[in-house]
This record gives structure tokens, C-alpha cells and sequence, in this order.
């Protein structure tokens, strides 16, 4: 499951949403999760699906590559539709045990609840999987820019940002190979109480910190040889630029909000 996690990676392609200049992609991605919350109804939701997917088709990649990407979370996901459907009271009461409560609101809440999830990873793994960390970088510099005059370390945050994204993989596999080792030595992940699962775990969590630390280490080594010293300064061998295409895009944006005004209930 660990190697499936897809937040991150980069597939090179031609289509209309890698086209799109990365700064364009993280405002409508930011955008589009502020917004996915003004979503109440089934009407409201079934237009935010269907743009997802209208979104995913126009990328070019298999929308089986986007529920790979769900899936590494979707413990995460279900322990939050638990919560929500057990705690969230109002409407039909279906069952009533002391702090527990199962209602037609709590069951509807927690169907909402995973769709948001859902849909808020598959878009985020739009994002990554359609620009470079490169680009990535440049645009999370440029978008924090106006906080450079609060002397703000903009540049070094967007560095820290982009290149966590860029490991988040490599350290997944890197945990797959590590407890691929441990069920060699007849680990057994999963088993037992709680106390000793948490036991399990740690023969994890010592290897990859020390590769981590080993990783970073090597990075910080390669970018000084290099001569990096910092955002101050420095050029830039690829510039960013807005086409129509990416006002077009926000246009889009505008429209889905307007959509969802009209759809959703008071």
C-alpha cells in the first residue's frame, strides 16, 4: 500500500492542465478547497464530483492512478466518517447508546465528510502530478512573496515546501523496503493488542529517521556544492508566465462558484 502513495510524484505530459502555469494551478487548488466547503447538498456535490473528474480526464492520467493515491489514506478517511456519523446527532434517530448516536444527519454528514476527502486528495495529487517541483517551487515562492517585506524567509519556505513534497514518496518506499525487512525476520504488522503493535512499530521508525537524517544530509551537501545561498539574488533559468489559457482557468473557477451558490441550500 505504502508504494502506492501518489501525493508528490511528477508524470510528465502534454495536457491542457500541465500547460497551465503552476502559480494558476495552486491558486484554483487552493481555491477550489475553499469553495468545496460552501458544498451542502447532493446537488452541490455531484457538481464538485463531476468537476473532479472533468478536471482528471483533462490531465491525461488514468483515474486509477488518483484512487491509488486515496488509498494509503482511507483508514484516515473512514476514522473521520466514523467519528462523524457517531457524534453527529439531528434528524431520524436510528440508534441511541449513551454518547453514541446514529442519525440520518450523522449518516449524511459522513458520507459528505468522505467525498470531501476525497475529492480534496484527488486534487492535490492533480496538482503534483501535473508540475515539476521546480515549478512548484516558484510559484510557492511567488504567492508568499508579499509576506518578503515582514522579512519573511520566503524562498527557504518555499524550498522546505517542495522538497518535502518531492520525499513524501522516497520516504514511503523507503518504509516499504524497511518493514518488507522486518516481516523477513518474521515481524508480524497488525498483530496483537495496541500495546504490542506499537512495539512493532518502532524497529520502523529508528531506520527511516536515521535514513532521513542521512537524505538530508546528502541534500544539503549536493545544493552547497552548488553554490546555494538562498533566494537573495539569485536568477532564474525558467520564468513563469500567465497565457489565456490560465485566465480562462480562474474563469472556470468563478463559474463553479457561482454553481454551487445556485445548487446549494440556506
Amino acid at each position: 500500500m505504502i508504494e502506492k502513495l501518489i501525493l508528490g510524484r511528477f508524470v510528465p505530459g502534454e495536457s491542457l492542465i500541465h500547460g497551465l502555469d503552476a502559480r494558476t494551478k495552486l491558486l484554483a487548488g487552493f481555491y477550489y478547497i475553499g469553495i468545496l466547503f460552501l458544498a451542502n447538498n447532493w446537488w452541490t456535490y455531484a457538481l464538485m464530483v463531476l468537476f473532479t473528474l472533468m478536471i482528471v480526464q483533462m490531465t491525461g492520467i488514468k483515474l486509477k492512478v488518483f484512487i491509488k493515491g486515496v488509498k494509503p489514506l482511507i483508514w484516515l478517511i473512514l476514522f473521520t466518517v466514523v467519528m462523524q456519523i457517531l457524534f453527529a446527532s439531528g434528524g431520524t434517530i436510528y440508534f441511541d447508546w449513551g454518547p453514541f448516536t446514529i442519525s440520518s444527519f450523522g449518516l449524511l454528514n459522513g458520507v459528505f465528510v468522505f467525498l470531501r476527502f476525497v475529492l480534496i486528495i484527488i486534487m492535490s495529487t492533480v496538482i503534483t502530478l501535473t508540475t515539476t517541483p521546480m515549478n512548484l517551487t516558484d510559484a510557492i515562492a511567488y504567492i508568499l512573496r508579499p509576506f518578503a517585506v515582514l522579512k519573511v524567509p520566503v524562498n527557504d519556505i518555499a524550498l522546505m515546501i517542495s522538497v518535502a513534497l518531492r520525499f513524501i514518496p522516497t520516504l514511503m518506499g523507503e518504509t516499504d523496503k524497511i518493514m518488507k525487512a522486518q516481516r523477513a525476520r518474521g515481524v508480524d504488522f497488525g498483530e496483537g493488542n495496541l500495546f504490542e503493535q506499537m512495539k512493532v512499530v518502532v524497529p520502523i521508525f529508528i531506520p527511516l529517521f536515521v535514513s532521513s537524517f542521512n537524505r538530508a544530509e546528502e541534500l544539503a551537501d549536493a545544493m552547497e556544492a552548488r553554490g546555494y545561498q538562498g533566494g537573495e539574488g539569485r536568477t532564474r533559468f525558467r520564468i513563469l508566465h500567465w497565457h489565456f489559457g490560465d485566465l480562462v482557468a480562474l474563469g472556470v473557477m468563478l463559474l463553479l462558484t457561482a454553481g454551487l451558490i445556485l445548487l446549494r441550500t440556506s
